[in-house]
């Protein structure tokens, strides 16, 4: 039975009947690595206040658990488990997917804490109970769960890849890639001869296999770093890649959409090819009919007739963003 843990009363109350009825039966408590006050209690032997919590599960986002149910928990506890943010957006993720209920994230911990424990214990069969204790889903943490909820459940890995700063580069990164899906690429120009870009791959085999393609990459030459695990990378730098781009010249921005399918991106790239150097990339795969791109080129004014040309033989609907307010304020190079 797991059960998730905020300040002990409802694993101690579950607990102390399961013992009496059926000693047996394991009860294990599931908490946050962030709010994990009855772990470091039972670990420590007493009740243990921590110095501040998270809040994303605030449903059990307690820093001292009671003294009684701490007492409780004592007896009839037999192991807590912790679970990161990401694997608790997979939990409401899978609960959404099964039964078409929202549940808060304090609500799925249970279920978080039930996967990992069949991960790492390679359980088959038996029975495994996990209580939901909470739909009160506040909207707007709707977006954050979905971005998370890839990477919690291993179906994502989030790199950064330094590559060189020269029209083609993309789309050999993306051949030296092979058929993997990329679900996002965030890139900006920046003076010097390395590029740098933040790219989002599917994984089809779960634990294991990023490290494949960082090794992948790699031996073909990509210095590249596994972001899949950093909090602030996930968090933030993702949503800020980009920003002005000093000393860059006859930049054009396009809006273009595209049919999703695997290797949709670099079909795309391939499409565009290597006449003009791209100056800002941003794509993101949302799961639907058509993948959208942001991306910045560099055309000079002499060759803008050829280049639309070029981009009406594409076949893509695309739209000039270049004149959008929003580009000229944030991500325009200064002149």
């Amino acid at each position: 039975m797991f059960v998730p843990v905020g300040g002990g009363g409802l694993i101690g109350g579950i607990g102390a009947h399961l013992k009496n009825r059926f000693p047996g039966v394991k009860v294990i408590g599931v908490e946050p690595i962030e709010s994990a006050s009855m772990y470091e209690s039972l670990k420590r032997g007493a009740p243990f206040t921590l110095d501040r919590v998270g809040t994303f599960a605030d449903g059990v986002a307690v820093r001292r658990v009671g003294d009684e149910t701490f007492r409780v928990a004592q007896e009839v506890v037999d192991e807590i488990i912790l679970v990161s943010t990401d694997e608790i957006c997979a939990a409401i993720k899978d609960i959404f997917e099964d039964s078409r209920v929202i549940v808060e994230p304090a609500g799925a911990l249970a279920v978080a804490g039930l996967k990992r424990y069949v991960e790492r214990e390679s359980t088959k069969g038996g029975t495994l109970i996990a209580i939901n204790s909470g739909a009160n889903m506040n909207f707007d943490r709707l977006r954050h769960v979905a971005e998370r909820a890839e990477i919690g459940e291993h179906r994502e890995a989030v790199l950064a890849v330094e590559i060189p700063e020269q029209p083609g580069a993309f789309l050999r990164f993306c051949e030296a890639l092979g058929l993997r899906n990329i679900t996002e690429f965030n890139y900006r120009y920046a003076p010097g001869s390395t590029a740098r870009i933040f790219v989002g791959v599917s994984l089809q085999r779960g634990n294991g296999e990023a490290a494949e393609i960082v090794a992948q990459l790699k031996s073909q030459g990509y210095a590249v770093l596994d972001l899949s695990d950093n909090e602030l990378a996930k968090l933030h730098v993702r949503h800020l890649v980009g920003g002005q781009a000093p000393g860059l010249k006859d930049e054009v921005l396009y809006r273009f959409e595209f049919p999703e399918r695997p290797g949709a991106l670099r079909a795309f790239l391939t499409a565009v090819g290597n006449s003009w150097n791209i100056s800002l990339f941003h794509y993101r795969n949302h799961g639907s009919d058509y993948g959208r791109v942001l991306a910045g080129v560099q055309v000079p004014s002499e060759d803008r007739p050829k280049f639309t040309q070029h981009l009406a033989r594409l076949g893509y609907t695309y739209s000039d963003e270049t004149a959008n307010p929003a580009y000229r304020l944030f991500l325009h190079a200064a002149s």
